[in-house]
């Protein structure tokens, strides 16, 4: 299955348990406007982070392009579900690693990630996200962008996963 599917389906089980209090699942089971602040997905983001995915939503928008937040600001609870089905997809905490973080770890539960969705909005913004500051992380994820450029506004060289 591939990485995306299965995320998507873990997303949408985790919204029919889970409250925007407790997990906001229900924002990582839809498509999210960058100016949701309401919803703890979007309102919950960094405010840097957040101001720069908003500036490059109406960049990209200016070129045609419409960009989501498929997920955002995560609870630990539900990050801690999303990787409990990854684990129970690839078989082992290991494998399931490289594309789930734990709460611990997760960009996500610290409010410093978004996954963006629209169509053609991942490579919009893989192609012009630096001057915004924000960089696609993980080469196996062409959706997850963070707050990453240098201070010449480089973006660092991909990893090869979350682990």
């Amino acid at each position: 299955m591939h990485i995306r599917s299965a995320l998507a389906t873990a997303f949408a089980v985790c919204a029919l348990a889970a409250t925007a209090a407790t997990g906001v699942a229900a924002a990582d089971a839809q498509a999210l406007s960058p100016y949701d602040v309401q919803n703890p997905a979007v309102g919950n983001l960094d405010p840097q982070l957040l101001a720069a995915v908003q500036q490059a939503a109406s960049a990209a928008g200016a070129a045609g392009i419409t960009m989501t937040i498929t997920s955002g600001w995560r609870s630990p609870e539900f990050q801690q579900q999303l990787l409990d089905d990854a684990v129970a997809t690839y078989g082992s905490v290991a494998a399931a690693l490289a594309y789930v973080q734990t709460p611990q770890r997760s960009r996500h539960v610290q409010g410093r990630a978004v996954d963006i969705g629209g169509a053609g909005a991942d490579q919009w913004l893989i192609a012009h996200g630096a001057p915004f500051g924000l960089c696609q992380i993980y080469a196996n994820e062409l959706w997850h962008f963070e707050l990453a450029t240098d201070n010449a506004g480089n973006c660092p060289a991909l990893l090869p996963n979350a682990t």
